[in-house]
């Protein structure tokens, strides 16, 4: 059987949840015994996601392959077990220097090179490349929404693509709004109307509807829609807000037959799905009472895409302990030596996130040095890791002076340095330490524990490193290396051992996180974070 494709796009206005849609659709469809893959085709022109500011986009996701993607990806990787890769995230830009390298070496027998063929066929081999007798069905997220002038390559090659298959082979979902205006208390479907009309302009008849709204999505205006949009009434799917988690979406989506309607509509011979786990996962999710207040103490705090997948895995974490997880986002430059008490004591843990540049640096090793000291849970990703090396050389192996030298070049003591292989890199983009990297595990220590492995593989980021000049001086201090590259020697792990919970990790293990797997350390972090909060709540009692 051919492998079958369905195209996810999106119309009105942007951050709809097509990403989020798109996985919960892949969970449902992987529930049924089909084979699928997953990917995103973004119409920005850069190469990948690596360069973009997080204000502006996000979380940069990494594969471990080392591709440096949408954040969308973290979303599909969270509800489905498709395998990611750099691939997986398309760019206009990756296409047009496709094309043009093509071009350059005289591929194109000398043709004047034009969007349509050119650029829409290098498109279309993107759809096919994972075709194949293991793939059933392949999931292509169209980003942006119809109407933007630099989506238009890509809906014009997906149009292309579904006459070349058949319609038997391939489907369209769009993603759209019903506004409710509060003045008049309705919901508008105009706005979807003219969202898909727009696809139809470019030749594209969308197969099934969803639907975001605030409200329940009446008969009537099902029937309206589906009127006016030349779809079939049942195929209006009403996406409400998930009143208590987005792992709720799958179970929403699946309530109105969608995956039904899928495999019905391509005709694919499919079992009926297995969501127990799932259901099992939510349940526990949402029925939980008991909670642990946890500060991520970071640069991007404000903006919650930025830090996405840490905050998921927090979540995974206290589905696995049957425990709420109140996040409380601290701005780093925020936290000063006579504010970070009031801010920190009541917190059962403190998390510092990855991130670059100075800004916070600062408030983000008061924080550390605030855990150090008063023994609460501590957990330091990539930059977390080199602010808790650096907050360790001054205040416990002192050295004054310590710093990283991507913050002060000429610092006395740089025990967080730029990477080897880094010193004549001046391009940005793709060219950090990235992907999967073994690291071994030291025996007897908190991370060791956790993973219950000697050797796991971890997602990294990153251009500097611990400095290994000052390995054994703050070891002697008291630092334990609790994991190191085998291959580099390279220091991937940090732990302080008279310390409740105290772990630092270069990586970043949020990446590798789901909420019926959650990763260890995430895991082992929240249970220490429960600990805390009872040993506090003892001490009370006892006063």
């Amino acid at each position: 059987m051919a492998t079958k494709h369905i195209f996810v796009t999106g119309g009105v206005v942007s951050s709809l949840g097509k990403g989020l849609s798109t996985g919960a659709i892949g969970l449902l469809l992987e529930s049924r015994g089909l084979r699928i893959r997953m990917q995103k085709f973004d119409p920005y022109i850069n190469l990948d996601a690596g360069t973009m500011n997080p204000y502006q986009h996000g979380e940069v996701y990494v594969t471990d392959d080392g591709g440096e993607c949408d954040l969308d990806l973290g979303h599909y990787e969270r509800f489905t077990n498709s395998p990611l890769y750099a691939n997986s995230n398309i760019t206009t830009g990756r296409i047009y220097r496709s094309v043009i390298t093509k071009e350059r070496q005289g591929k194109y027998l000398g043709g004047c090179v034009q969007v349509v063929p050119h650029v829409t066929n290098e498109i279309k081999s993107r759809i096919r490349q994972w075709d194949g007798p293991d793939v059933d069905l392949v999931l292509t997220e169209i980003g942006g929404t119809v109407g933007d002038i630099e989506s238009l390559p890509f809906l014009e090659a997906c149009r292309q693509f579904a006459l070349e298959v058949g319609r038997d082979n391939c489907m369209f979902i769009h993603l759209t709004l019903l506004p409710h205006l509060h003045a008049s208390g309705e919901l508008k479907t105009k706005p979807t109307q003219h969202s898909v009309g727009a696809m139809r302009q470019i030749g594209i008849q969308p197969d099934i509807l969803i639907c975001r709204s605030e409200l329940p999505v009446t008969k009537d205006l099902r029937d309206k829609i589906a009127l006016f949009c030349n779809v079939q009434q049942d195929m209006v799917i009403e996406n409400l807000d998930c009143p208590n988690s987005i792992y709720e979406l799958p179970l929403m989506l699946q309530k109105q037959g969608i995956d039904d309607k899928i495999v019905k509509r391509l005709h694919m011979a499919a079992h009926n799905p297995h969501m127990d786990v799932w259901k099992d996962m939510l349940e526990t999710l949402i029925t939980t009472k008991e909670s642990v207040d946890i500060a991520v103490v970071g640069k991007y705090v404000e903006l919650t895409d930025a830090y996405k997948s840490v905050y998921e895995a927090l979540t995974h974490g206290g589905i696995k302990y049957k425990t709420h997880i109140n996040v409380h986002k601290i701005q780093a430059e925020d936290v000063h030596e006579g504010t970070i008490a009031k801010q920190l004591k009541d917190m059962d843990a403190v998390l510092v996130p990855g991130g670059f540049g100075e800004r916070g640096i600062e408030g983000k090793i008061r924080a550390v040095k605030y855990a150090r000291e008063n023994k609460i849970p501590f957990f330091g990703l990539c930059l977390g890791m080199q602010v808790a090396t650096i907050e360790f050389a001054r205040n416990v192996a002192g050295l004054t002076d310590a710093n990283s030298a991507e913050f002060k070049s000429k610092c006395e003591h740089p025990v967080i340095a730029l990477m080897e292989e880094q010193v004549d890199v001046t391009d940005k983009g793709g060219t950090m330490r990235l992907g999967a990297q073994p690291c071994a595990m030291q025996k007897g220590t908190h991370s060791e524990k956790a993973y219950g492995a000697a050797l796991v593989q971890e997602r990294h980021r990153h251009r500097y490193e611990f400095n290994n000049k000052y390995r054994e001086q703050l070891t002697k201090a008291g630092l334990t290396i609790a994991g190191l590259n085998p291959e580099l020697d390279l220091v991937e792990i940090i732990e302080i051992a008279d310390h409740p919970f105290f772990v630092a990790v270069q990586f970043h293990p949020e990446f590798k996180s789901g909420p019926i797997k959650p990763h260890p350390l995430f895991s082992a972090f929240v249970k220490a974070a429960i600990d805390e909060r009872k040993r506090r709540k003892s001490e009370s009692a006892e006063a």
